[in-house]
C-alpha cells in the first residue's frame, strides 16, 4: 500500500513539474518541439507499413479536422482528400434514407393474372 502511494505522489509530482515547464517555455520552443516530433513521425511512416484506421480513429479525426483550418491538415498523416471522403461517408450513413430500386415497382400476381385472364376473354 505504501509503495503505491509514494508510485501516485511522484506521478503527480512529476507531471505538476512537467505542466509548470510547458507553461514557462516560449512558443517558438514549442514549435520546434512540435517541428522534431513531426519529423519523428515522418521517419516512423516511412518504416512501417500503411496504417490501417478503425472507425473509431476515422471519426475523431474527422472531428479533428474540422476544428483546424485545412492548411493545417498535413499534420493528419492521411490527405485531405481521404479526410473529406470519411467525412461523407459518416454523414452519409447518418442522413441517407433507405434507398429503393429504380423504375416501376412489380406488380403482384393476381392483378397480372386478371389482366391476362381479362385478355383471353376480350381478344
Amino acid at each position: 500500500m505504501r509503495g503505491g502511494l509514494w508510485a501516485f505522489v511522484y506521478l503527480v509530482a512529476r507531471r505538476l513539474l512537467e505542466f509548470a515547464l510547458l507553461t514557462a517555455r516560449s512558443g517558438d520552443a514549442k514549435e520546434i518541439e512540435l517541428l522534431a516530433l513531426r519529423h519523428e513521425v515522418a521517419v516512423l511512416r516511412r518504416q512501417v507499413g500503411r496504417p490501417k484506421h478503425q472507425p473509431a480513429d476515422r471519426a475523431l479525426l474527422v472531428a479533428l479536422s474540422r476544428l483546424l483550418p485545412r492548411s493545417r491538415w498535413a499534420a493528419f498523416g492521411v490527405t485531405p482528400a481521404t479526410l473529406l471522403a470519411w467525412h461523407r461517408r459518416m454523414v452519409a450513413r447518418r442522413w441517407t434514407y433507405p434507398h429503393r430500386r429504380p423504375g416501376r415497382p412489380n406488380v403482384d400476381k393476381d392483378t397480372t393474372a386478371l389482366v391476362v385472364r381479362l385478355a383471353s376473354e376480350n381478344p
